[in-house]
């Protein structure tokens, strides 16, 4: 473990420094865009869907970068960013599920005035004349747009609600609902199904659980050594049952006093099945005017430059990007991969702006784009990653905080936590349908 700090060193000094450097140039030309940037009437809209990790870092960009003439126009259905890092904790642990909505007023506060407009809204199709359909019935013109959708997933990872209150009050229902239940199985062996899986049994040890996973291998999107790893620490550390090569059907989300039938015809009767597997792209906004710029498995398709393109007419210049999840790329499902992606389309559309062809180019940085921190129970945590070349990192570390510093994160999308839950915790946020930025 001690050459992998060293090379985790190494290779994250040969990242970060020029990522430095380029960050600080990048607050240098914001402050003077500040002063430069002047508010038309009659400024053309890019439209920035999905207000969700790589959605927010492009909206932020292009708060700094939109020349006169034009303006962010920001899409999302949530009144606030849901933290979904932090779901599967807070969905065991009680009494810190507000903190995982962050309010959105902090990602564009030192804009100049007028250059992004947020609306809480849903994109629901494309117009003939370039416009996004809105659920509420409105529509927005667009003379570039950007897709960062994202995927869907039910809980522990994602809320269905749009407002905080009503998430909150989903993850105490699930809170109440595991506390409640005695013999749980949880039914996927990635990320989240180890997280949640491990955190019942950490914060309730004498409950019985169960993690069913259909490959050889825990985390099988990750290298075999972190699975293995992963593997101990749930059997010999938390006494978890792990159950591989399994694929019973699911009997729903979370699912009380159900059942499930396994490849030897052995059924076993659980409390609570929880499903942990699966994710649907959020790109059904292009289903009716671009049905062939979805994929076999309902992603996007986009060039290297991540702009999308039609299979039927690939040559085609449409003003569309899309990136994140919901993107066909070759990178990671990861958050920070769709950050980096965010850079690509932020410079490819500066570039169509001024009138040039796309040019930058998304390559993969696996090391940065790919690295995980896992929860293994309270206090257990390993940091995991693969280089390009197929060599990994593993550190491990038993100094995890039991909020999964959920603060830090406030702190890095412009609000003051502490200040914000100043006197009343329970205070909530209200966003009007638009809010100039």
């Amino acid at each position: 473990m001690a050459s992998d700090k060293v090379k985790v060193f190494t290779k994250a000094f040969g990242f970060f420094i020029p990522y430095l450097g380029r960050t600080a140039i990048q607050r240098v030309a914001a402050y003077g865009h500040r002063w430069s940037y002047q508010n038309t009437p009659d400024a053309k809209n890019v439209v920035v869907l999905g207000g969700s990790f790589a959605g927010i870092e492009l909206v932020k960009r292009l708060s700094e970068t939109l020349p006169t003439g034009y303006k962010a126009v920001w899409i999302e259905k949530n009144s606030h960013l849901n933290f979904s890092f932090n779901f599967p904790r807070y969905s065991v642990l009680e009494g810190h599920e507000r903190a995982a909505f962050i309010p959105y007023d902090g990602i564009a506060k030192n804009a100049p005035p007028g250059i992004v407009t947020r609306i809480q809204d849903k994109a629901v199709g494309i117009t003939e004349n370039n416009q996004i359909q809105l659920a509420s019935g409105d529509n927005i013109d667009f003379e570039y747009l950007a897709i960062a959708t994202g995927s869907s997933q039910p809980l522990p990872v994602q809320v269905t609600s749009t407002e905080r209150n009503d998430g909150c009050k989903e993850l105490q229902g699930v809170q109440k609902t595991i506390k409640a239940s005695q013999k749980i199985a949880i039914i996927g062996g990635g990320a989240v199904g180890v997280e949640i899986a491990s955190d019942i049994k950490d914060f309730y040890p004498d409950k019985e659980v169960t993690l069913v996973h259909s490959r050889d291998q825990l985390l099988n999107n990750f290298g075999k050594r972190f699975g293995d790893y992963t593997l101990n620490a749930l059997q010999d550390e938390l006494k978890i049952r792990v159950l591989l090569n399994e694929r019973p059907a699911i009997p729903g989300n979370f699912a009380r006093a159900a059942s499930l039938m396994f490849s030897d015809g052995r059924e076993e009767e659980f409390d609570l099945v929880i499903g942990c597997t699966g994710q649907r792209p959020n790109s059904s906004v292009l289903a009716g005017k671009y049905p062939n710029t979805l994929s076999n498995n309902s992603r996007i398709l986009v060039r290297s430059t991540l702009q999308v393109f039609d299979s039927t007419n690939p040559q085609k210049d449409l003003p569309i990007f899309a990136f994140g999840d919901v993107a066909d790329h070759p990178g990671p499902r990861m958050a920070r991969a769709g950050l980096m992606q965010s850079g690509v389309v932020l410079d490819n559309i500066l570039a169509k702006i001024n009138g040039q062809a796309p040019s930058h180019t998304y390559t993969p940085n696996w090391f940065v784009e790919g690295a995980i921190k896992l929860t293994l129970g309270k206090n257990h945590e390993v940091t995991y990653t693969m280089d390009n070349d197929g060599s990994d990192i593993m550190i491990p570390d038993r100094n995890g905080k039991l909020d999964l510093e959920i603060e830090s994160a406030w702190k890095r999308y412009g609000v003051d936590f502490k200040q914000a839950n100043k006197g009343n915790t329970e205070r909530d946020v209200q966003t009007p349908a638009a809010v100039q930025l």
